[in-house]
């Protein structure tokens, strides 16, 4: 299969480089050649379904594993099969792991001891002053719940200041309105930091609120790589958009017609479609493009309401339509009954055009606003 590679763009002096690696355990391959450069001071979240090659990746980047094929180098120096003890990483993994013995303060000023930082009481202090852990200093990890652990790992993490750290879906353990904090905590120390943050996880909302860049992985591919919003409003593909969407994005088969494309019930969506494209296309549209209110120049796609799940301040309404069964996320809290008659509304500006290999052919002018 295929590998698409793909390069940040960026100085010199890199903290992490992954020349045409890829991975193969007898005739398994866990993730195919693909190259990777992250620069000091960036954000990179991996971004992709269980088993897509994230934490195999990962696992390559700390020194835990050793390509099947390929170089790693950190800030310039070949790496490859030296062993994580003898690099200057930092890891957290979704099951925090704590010194139990010693108390929250010694557990994050552990690895500022080790170098000899003189700073390590403000130092310990800063760190968990932006991780609200304060007042359990000179507490034991046993005595705090799952989400402060959690933080202490963070903050030991951080005070460790090595110019890569790897974080494999460190979240996905706390409850949601934890979560939710710690995203945007997280994101504001990472803006700050001068070391190169790796961050695994499954969820495109938190990939959109971390920010920075985004590398879609599936099925051991890297797709996709750029800066994370670039990613979500122009995904090169539909394996990228079917990754990097939350519901998913409704996919509809479509025939190209003169001045836009045909749904198989006779509809008509008027496009400015290049002139290359295949006869066959597939039409994206984001469930958060479709609305149960009209405004003009809509098209109207009719059907009966099959599900209707409230979840927060949102309702996602699933609807068989005449063109396809498709999932509108509307604000608010609606109540549908089920096998009603309803009417979902689309701006044709709205819709993204996929060619008959899969590949984007045309995308909105300008950004949806994001799932949050």
């Amino acid at each position: 299969m295929p590998a698409l590679r793909q390069k940040s763009s960026g100085g010199d002096t890199l903290a992490l480089e992954l020349a045409d690696i890829s991975l193969r355990v007898g005739a398994a391959t866990y993730l195919y050649p693909m190259d990777l450069r992250l620069e000091p001071g960036t954000l990179t979240v991996l971004l992709g379904a269980t088993r897509a090659g994230k934490t195999s990746l990962m696992r390559i980047m700390a020194g835990l594993d050793v390509p099947t094929q390929g170089r790693i180098r950190m800030d310039g120096k070949d790496v490859t099969g030296v062993p994580v003890r003898e690099r200057n990483v930092a890891m957290v993994y979704q099951q925090f792991i704590n010194y139990p013995s010693m108390t929250v303060f010694d557990n994050i000023a552990s690895p500022l001891k080790l170098r000899g930082r003189r700073d390590v009481d403000a130092r310990v202090a800063d760190l968990a002053r932006k991780l609200h852990i304060e007042p359990f200093l000179q507490r034991l990890p046993a005595e705090l719940s799952g989400g402060q652990q959690q933080r202490v790992a963070l903050a030991r993490a951080l005070a460790k200041e090595a110019p890569l750290i790897l974080l494999d879906e460190p979240l996905v353990n706390l409850d949601y309105k934890l979560r939710e904090e710690l995203r945007e905590e997280l994101a504001q120390i990472f803006a700050t930091g001068n070391s190169a943050v790796v961050y695994a996880t499954t969820e495109p909302k938190e990939a959109l609120l971390l920010g920075g860049h985004s590398a879609v992985l599936d099925a051991g591919e890297l797709l996709q790589y750029g800066p994370t919003a670039e990613v979500f409003h122009r995904p090169q593909s539909i394996r990228v958009a079917r990754a990097f969407s939350d519901p998913p994005m409704n996919l509809i088969e479509a025939q190209a017609a003169n001045g836009g494309v045909r749904f198989r019930d006779g509809l008509e969506l008027r496009l400015k479609i290049p002139a290359a494209a295949a006869a066959g296309v597939t039409v994206g549209v984001r469930a958060n493009s479709l609305r149960d209110t009209a405004r003009p120049g809509d098209i109207a796609l009719s059907g009966s309401v099959q599900l209707a799940e409230i979840s927060g301040s949102d309702t996602f309404l699933h609807a068989e339509t005449s063109v396809a069964p498709v999932v509108a996320q509307l604000t608010g809290v609606h109540r549908f009954e089920l096998g009603t008659p309803v009417t979902l509304y689309l701006q044709p500006s709205q819709v993204y055009l996929f060619g008959a290999s899969g590949d984007l052919v045309l995308a909105p002018d300008r950004p949806l606003r994001p799932v949050h």
